[in-house]
């Protein structure tokens, strides 16, 4: 791990994640845009309450202020792998549903993959900088959806979109975490500075 611990590597580490806060940034305002479209187009009334979804990762975190910067990159990843999993099955759905007379919604939901995917890019060279490369895609991609009725499947969608862009917050505070000089991939943060 010492070259995790070099100056050249911190200051790595400190690029890549504030671009990586600058990108969830991003997709964070392009979520809850395409939130409000969601809802709008697919009739949808914006104060339903959505029960958790099932593959659906959730950004809560117990004892967030215990965890090490690995542990925070490994959950990041995850998340984002299943979400881009999630956003090409709504995006298909919404193709099936609306063909091409919804393009804006459609056009909405293909920034919001790509931007994902994206992101999952950045946190695999978080991990390869700190020594530890990312894992198998195959550990993130979330259970078959069961065949849902229409409105299951826009609730459905409406819990992603809703988790996605809480992840997108986590995502910023776990970066600044993992930012902080001397905050390596091993070093658990102080209770003083959970968020």
């Amino acid at each position: 791990m010492a070259a995790a611990d070099s100056p050249s590597s911190a200051l790595q580490r400190r690029d890549l994640c504030s671009r990586g806060i600058r990108l969830a940034g991003k997709m964070r305002s392009d979520v809850v845009d395409l939130l409000d479209t969601y809802v709008e187009r697919q009739g949808l009334d914006a104060s339903l309450s959505v029960a958790a979804v099932e593959g659906v990762p959730t950004a809560a975190v117990e004892r967030w202020d215990e965890q090490t910067g690995t542990q925070r990159l490994l959950e990041n990843l995850a998340a984002y792998r299943a979400f881009r999993v999630l956003l090409a099955q709504m995006l298909e759905e919404q193709r099936e549903q609306l063909g091409e007379a919804d393009a804006p919604l459609g056009r909405a939901l293909a920034s919001v993959l790509l931007q994902v995917s994206a992101f999952a890019y950045h946190l695999e060279e978080l991990l390869r900088l700190e020594s530890r490369g990312p894992p198998s895609e195959e550990r993130a991609v979330p259970p078959p959806t069961p065949h849902l009725g229409l409105f299951e499947r826009k609730l459905r969608g409406l819990g992603v979109l809703r988790e996605l862009a809480q992840w997108a917050v986590r995502s910023v505070r776990d970066l600044r975490q993992l930012a902080k000089p001397g905050t390596g991939s091993s070093s658990a943060p102080s209770p003083a500075e959970s968020p």
